[in-house]
């Protein structure tokens, strides 16, 4: 049976946002893992609530992509096919790539020191194992380049690819050795950043998201997702 987290509820928010909330945070971050089934009746007493409520969750994340409902099947969380991934990731490949650019050409020398210590504590993370930290630290590391490309509409389009990025990310560095790989690539895109190499720093960016599709790719084809 599939378990989901505690429902955190919110006197400013609808229960059925929060439900939607609660089940696509699970899908997105793992928890809830894809080809899971989803049982309205199950899901509806685990979180203490009637049915309706989680129904219209489950439509709102079928919309998304995020589920399918198949008639006398039931609804599963949506697997993920390579072709999912390699279309998400070849256009975050080409949006890091410019972001990068951008960065190692305007970053200033305290946005340069914070994403020195954001690398620090992903390594930090990766050496005790802690997936959750590593995952919390690639996103701020990547942020930190998006936020310093001074581009906000580079920067509203990477924003909109969020969620899909997550969901392949938490399979990336779900392996600690794929982990010391990522380090090995930022601490690269990081020297070419403070070197202002714009040229280089596009490349190894552009490389690094490459590599991440390539693994992703691999691995499902070898059934290890």
């Amino acid at each position: 049976m599939v378990k989901v987290p505690k429902l955190k509820l919110d006197s400013y928010q609808p229960l059925r946002d929060v439900i939607f909330e609660t089940l696509r945070k699970a899908i997105i971050s793992g928890d809830i893992k894809p080809g899971e089934r989803l049982m309205e009746v199950a899901l509806a007493e685990q979180m203490g609530v009637s049915r309706t409520p989680v129904r219209e969750a489950i439509r709102r994340l079928e919309a998304e992509g995020l589920v399918t409902m198949v008639p006398r099947k039931g609804t599963h969380v949506s697997e993920l096919s390579a072709k999912d991934i390699i279309d998400v990731l070849e256009v975050r490949g080409a949006l890091d790539k410019l972001a990068t650019a951008l960065a190692a050409k305007r970053m200033k020398p305290q946005q340069i020191r914070s994403l020195e210590n954001i690398h620090k504590q992903f390594i930090a993370c990766v050496e005790k194992e802690n997936i959750d930290g590593a995952i919390r630290k690639d996103i701020e590391f990547h942020d930190a380049i998006y936020a310093a490309s001074g581009n906000s509409r580079l920067i509203g389009v990477l924003s909109s690819l969020r969620e899909h990025i997550y969901r392949f990310r938490v399979i990336y560095l779900r392996e600690m050795n794929i982990a010391e790989y990522v380090e090995q690539e930022h601490h690269q895109i990081l020297d070419a950043i403070r070197e202002g190499n714009e040229k280089l720093a596009a490349e190894l960016s552009e490389k690094h998201i490459r590599n991440q599709m390539v693994s992703i790719v691999e691995a499902l084809d070898h059934k290890k997702l």
